[in-house]
C-alpha cells in the first residue's frame, strides 16, 4: 500500500469511527431470542450495541450486522469476563448501557429435580448478571450509565413445575432492588423487564437440557405435567413476537425518566393474572397479625404508589 493510500485508508477510518453510534450497550445472551431482538432494535436507533454471546458461528452472524460488533461472552467464565472488559475498554467508547440477558430455564418437580441442576441455573440467571454487573460497574460509574436486565413474571408469581427458574427470577428482583438502592448513588438508572411468554429459544434449549441429561425422569410423581411440558416446551419458539420487549429495552436506554419495571406480556390475562399473584402475597402478608393494615389504608398506601409512577 502507498503512503498516500494509507493517509486515505486512516481518514476513512477515523471518520467512520466518529460518525458511530456515541453510547455503547452491551448485550448479554445476544444469539437469539430476547437478547437478538434487543441487538436489533438498539443496533438501529443511535445505539452500538456490543453482542455477547458464546458460539462463533452465532458471533460471527452478529458481527455482520450493523453498529454490532459482537463479543464471545459466556457469563460463567472469568476468562471471557476479562476478556470483554478489556476488549470494551480499548474500542474507547466507553459504556452507555449494561444489558443482563443471558439466561436459562429448567423444569420439574421441587421434590425431584437434583440440586446441581438448581446450581447450574443460578450460575447462570443469577450469578451472571452479578458476575458481569460486577466487572463493568466501573465503566457504567463513569458514564452515569444505564442497568437493564432480562427478569420474567416467573420472578412475581410461581407456576407449578416451574418452581426453579421462578427461584432466579426472584433472585433477579431482588439484585435489581440492590442496584437500584445503591448505584442511583453514582447516577446510574437501573430497570428490569418482565417478559411473559414470548417466542425464544429458552424452551428448546430447556428441553435439549432435559433429553440430555434427564433430570426429570419417566419415573416421576407427576407424569401427566410431565408429558405436558415436554410437549409445551417444543411450542415456546413459537409464541408473540418478542419485539415489545426489546422495545422495553430502548425505552430504557433512552428515556429521560425510564421505569424501574417494564411488565411485558402478550395478552391481558397473563398481566391480570400477574398483578392478582402480587395482590394476593400482599393480602397473605397483611393477614391476622398484631399490626396488619385496614382497607381504608392500604387503598391509600396503593394510590400513593400509583401517583408516582411514570
Amino acid at each position: 500500500m502507498s503512503v498516500l493510500a494509507a493517509h486515505h485508508s486512516d481518514d476513512d477510518k477515523a471518520q467512520a469511527e466518529a460518525t458511530q453510534p456515541v453510547k455503547a450497550v452491551l448485550i448479554t445472551g445476544a444469539t437469539s431470542g430476547l437478547g437478538l431482538k434487543m441487538t436489533e432494535v438498539l443496533s438501529k436507533n443511535g445505539f452500538l450495541v456490543y453482542a455477547g454471546g458464546r458460539a462463533q458461528d452465532d458471533l460471527d452472524r452478529l458481527e455482520a450486522m450493523e453498529n454490532v460488533e459482537a463479543i464471545k461472552l459466556d457469563v460463567t467464565s472469568a476468562e471471557d469476563m476479562a476478556a470483554a472488559v478489556a476488549t470494551v475498554k480499548a474500542k474507547g467508547r466507553g459504556l452507555y448501557g449494561l444489558i443482563n440477558n443471558a439466561g436459562l430455564s429448567i423444569f420439574g418437580p421441587m421434590t425431584e429435580v437434583p440440586h446441581e441442576q438448581v446450581e447450574f441455573l443460578f450460575d447462570v440467571n443469577v450469578l451472571g448478571p452479578y458476575r458481569v454487573t460486577q466487572a463493568f460497574a466501573p465503566m457504567l460509574i463513569e458514564s452515569k450509565g444505564r442497568l437493564f436486565t432480562t427478569g420474567s413474571v416467573a420472578g412475581s408469581g410461581t407456576s407449578p413445575m416451574m418452581g426453579q427458574y421462578s427461584m432466579s427470577k426472584h433472585a433477579v428482583e431482588a439484585m435489581v432492588d440492590g442496584w437500584n438502592n445503591e448505584l442511583a448513588h453514582h447516577g446510574i438508572k437501573v430497570g428490569v423487564v418482565e417478559p411473559g411468554n414470548y417466542a425464544s429459544n429458552i424452551g428448546n434449549a430447556a428441553l435439549a437440557r432435559l433429553n440430555s441429561i434427564g433430570y426429570w425422569s419417566e419415573d416421576t410423581a407427576y407424569p401427566e405435567q410431565r408429558e405436558g411440558y415436554f410437549q409445551g416446551l417444543s411450542q415456546v419458539d413459537k409464541g408473540a413476537d418478542p419485539l415489545p420487549v426489546a422495545e422495553a429495552a430502548l425505552d430504557f436506554m433512552s428515556s429521560d425518566t425510564p421505569k424501574v419495571r417494564y411488565m411485558v406480556t402478550p395478552n391481558p390475562e397473563q398481566a391480570e393474572r400477574i398483578i392478582r399473584k402480587l395482590i394476593s402475597r400482599v393480602a397473605q402478608q397483611n393477614n391476622d397479625h398484631e399490626h396488619a393494615l385496614n382497607r381504608e389504608t392500604l387503598i391509600k398506601l396503593l394510590d400513593e404508589e400509583l401517583a408516582k409512577q411514570r
